[in-house]
């Protein structure tokens, strides 16, 4: 059975309105598992005092923030290619939650940059790159509104987005690009000599987790409301011919 079913709207909504109540299920879980271990059943650092704890929001809105515009690149890419309106709605969907997402990352980036690193904001490469992307995210939305005819604003807003990719990217890798710069290297890594302590280490994943799920949570709802949105406009465009 091909998946590109799941793209015929009536299908998406049949199977997005049965997995949705697991998704909100699992997010509950996951973020009341991770942030409730983060926040208050780890240690102190020896050097960050309790800043620290600021990981369990910033590196999981950061993964987010970057991954929902390639997310919204993959999207935009089945819309060029077949055509199917879901994947567009789902592209515009995901664009506010990756947006404040990138919002959260900044503010609690600054948060813990100022005592750390004495400045609320420096022009680092990593946080340039994820403020631009930030400006993306703003002008894909903008473009979105600003366009009445909804397949040409998806085939605009998808050649945006494959633009904008290029600084999702670079907000992802700018700390092996260059090597000046405030920002840390990855919390996360394969090399366990380099990724964050165990103790603030299994927490993290599940805040990860929870995020990943509340971010799909988001982008369900929100694409099942533009695809009614999509119907109700059609319903009117009919009466008004008739």
């Amino acid at each position: 059975m091909s998946l590109w079913r799941y793209a015929n709207p009536s299908e998406f909504m049949r199977l997005s309105g049965a997995v949705q109540p697991w998704c909100w299920a699992l997010t509950a879980i996951s973020l009341g598992i991770g942030l409730g271990w983060g926040f208050f059943l780890t240690p102190d650092d020896y050097q960050q005092g309790s800043t620290v704890k600021i990981l369990f929001i910033h590196v999981p809105a950061a993964l987010i923030a970057i991954n929902a515009w390639l997310m919204m690149l993959v999207a935009s890419l089945i819309w060029f290619i077949r055509r199917h309106h879901v994947s567009a709605l789902a592209a515009r969907a995901a664009a506010p939650v990756g947006a404040v997402m990138t919002v959260i990352t900044l503010l609690t980036g600054a948060i813990w940059g100022q005592p750390m690193w004495g400045t609320w904001w420096a022009w680092d490469p990593r946080l340039t790159s994820f403020f631009i992307l930030f400006l993306f995210y703003l002008g894909y939305m903008a473009l979105w509104a600003a366009i009445d005819d909804p397949d040409k604003a998806a085939d605009l807003t998808s050649v945006l987005c494959l633009v904008g990719s290029v600084f999702a990217l670079l907000s992802r890798y700018a700390v092996y690009f260059w090597s000046q710069g405030l920002h840390q290297g990855a919390s996360l890594s394969m090399d366990r000599e380099s990724h964050v302590d165990n103790a603030f280490y299994l927490p993290l994943l599940f805040s990860i987790a929870g995020f990943v799920l509340l971010f799909l949570s988001l982008v369900l709802l929100r694409t099942r409301t533009e695809v009614r949105l999509r119907r109700l406009r059609a319903l009117r465009e009919f009466e008004a011919r008739g």
